[in-house]
């Protein structure tokens, strides 16, 4: 699979999101095969996990702790985030509560140095605050953690991490439904050399193309839960568009598809295909589906017409729901 350099080091450009096998907020996902579905992401040249501290109350970091002992020398690039088993307020990012939070990361996954670091959508106030940034390099120093980030909500919040001399990476909505990053948080990250990972690559399922006006969510996940932002950031849920607007959208995308390629892989392709981009990370909750996504690393780029679809359905279906907010 294609590499592309992230924190000094190469990975996938199509990666592994573990959200999923925390389980709780996408429904439950056996142990056996959570493993099953990293060991395929992997042998399909997958080399970029994405996983957080609160995914699972920490499940997700031990599930790949215990394929990481399974698998020593893999060559897996790990990344996790910290900060959101807190009220979110700066305050609360002191020296020993980060520290803490990596500790336990550092447990759950079983390795003396984390590969990268990322804040988790923190308050917008931590932006501007030196002491945390200068906790952060302190933290590199000691040898906890090879690198760090922050993944963010918004694109001003991209723009003031990507300011900071040794963030090393964004993570960031980005998708065939979500275009604002396109407009300066790319080219930005890209002239200071900072990595960005694209997440919710998928808007939650929507850009599958499996779903429709009957379909139903269980009572655990977010899909279902979460439509108007009731428990956390509404634009984690579908990418924030409103769940009939994205079927619209998806329909609208469909003659832009090749044949012999899915809808997912399209949308996960187009990504790829967007300047500045170094990885994206796309959940799975079996093997089948980890083994698709990578897949899209194979999908040739997309065409002119297809790209100025895409555009064109963002303009007209989603653009008024979702630019100005995030």
């Amino acid at each position: 699979m294609e590499q592309r350099s992230l924190a000094g080091r190469p990975v996938s450009v199509v990666g592994l999101g573990a959200w999923q096998i925390g389980g709780g907020d996408w429904g439950e996902v056996a142990s056996d095969d959570a493993l099953a579905l990293i060991d395929a992401a992997v042998e399909s040249g997958v080399s970029f996990v994405d996983t957080a501290d609160v995914y699972g109350d920490g499940r997700s970091e031990r599930l790949i702790g215990t394929w990481l002992a399974a698998h020593p020398g893999a060559g897996v690039m790990v990344a996790t985030k910290m900060g959101r088993r807190v009220e979110q307020k700066v305050e609360n990012y002191s020296p020993g509560a980060m520290r803490s939070w990596n500790d336990r990361s550092r447990e759950n996954l079983g390795v003396d140095t984390l590969d990268l670091v990322q804040l988790h959508c923190p308050p917008t106030g931590l932006y501007a605050t030196d002491a945390v940034f200068e906790d952060l390099d302190a933290m590199v120093a000691e040898g906890r953690m090879r690198a760090y980030g922050v993944s963010v909500e918004t694109c001003d919040e991209a723009l003031a991490a990507i300011a900071r001399p040794n963030v090393a990476s964004v993570q960031i909505i980005l998708n065939a439904l979500r275009h604002k990053p396109l407009e300066q948080v790319l080219p930005a990250a890209a002239a200071a050399g900072v990595g960005v990972i694209a997440r919710v690559p998928l808007a939650s399922g929507l850009l599958s193309g499996r779903y429709d006006e009957s379909t139903t969510f269980d009572a655990r996940d977010h899909r279902g839960y979460n439509r108007h932002g009731e428990a956390f950031d509404v634009g984690e849920t579908f990418s924030g568009v409103p769940y009939e607007l994205g079927l619209q959208a998806v329909r609208a995308l469909a003659p832009a598809v090749p044949d012999g390629v899915t809808t997912a892989q399209f949308a996960l392709r187009w990504i790829l295909d967007q300047p500045g981009v170094t990885t994206v990370i796309p959940g799975a909750r079996n093997r089948a589906q980890a083994l698709a996504n990578a897949s899209a690393a194979d999908v040739a780029p997309l065409g002119p017409a297809a790209l100025d679809l895409v555009r064109e359905v963002y303009d007209s279906v989603v653009r008024d729901a979702v630019h100005e907010r995030w």
